[in-house]
């Protein structure tokens, strides 16, 4: 699994859900479609009246997610900024010749309301829960960063196994101290929670 295989896979789902904050801080989803794929790169379409992409202009910052058919997760934090304007014109005839739709929705000229962002530096967070342990990797396109999530455990750990007794998928390994295999790690904190001697710690804390 890498980057590249993580785009290709949210470009099999189609729609996606995009979450952006509005002027008062409170959380917006829209379900996306209207987007192209490049091996490095998202670009998508969406109109200059919508809420959207007045979020979008003021911030920036948007996540998005899809779900597959074999209960992968894949979430792609970004900033996303408009093309420039000598590229609109390129990037949506695209959109619209690969989603045939669009030009119902959009007929004629009234495409020219519309507008296109891309992205090109971002984290991506794989997270599998098809599969027993549960499998997780992050990964970075352009100068995107990876941000360390979940638990670790500290040289504060007495060895008693509580942690490890306690993890819903097992992938707690005996240890001085104890390890945990991040990579099947549900991010869950029941160890954090069991730990008699508070020797897990969360990290980016």
């Amino acid at each position: 699994m890498d980057a590249k295989i993580c785009l290709q896979k949210l470009q099999y789902v189609g729609v996606l859900a995009f979450a952006t904050t509005d002027e008062q801080g409170g959380p917006q989803v829209r379900n996306i479609s209207a987007i192209h794929y490049e091996p490095d790169a998202v670009y998508f379409f969406t109109a200059r009246g919508k809420d959207f992409c007045r979020e979008l202009l003021a911030d920036g910052r948007v996540q998005i997610l899809g779900y597959t058919r074999y209960k992968e997760m894949i979430r792609l934090s970004a900033r996303a900024v408009p093309v420039p304007q000598e590229e609109q014109k390129h990037w949506m005839d695209v959109i619209f010749d690969e989603q045939p739709y669009l030009s119902n929705v959009y007929p004629g000229n009234t495409r020219e309301i519309g507008i296109v962002f891309v992205i090109r530096n971002a984290q991506i967070e794989y997270f599998n829960l098809g599969v027993r342990p549960i499998f997780r990797e992050s990964y970075a396109i352009g100068q995107g960063t990876v941000t360390s999530k979940g638990y670790v455990i500290s040289d504060s750990c007495i060895g008693c196994g509580t942690c490890k007794r306690n993890c819903p998928q097992g992938c707690i390994v005996p240890g001085q101290p104890f390890q945990i295999q991040q990579e099947h790690c549900l991010h869950c904190g029941n160890c954090y929670e069991k730990c008699p001697v508070s020797a897990v710690q969360k990290r980016g804390a």
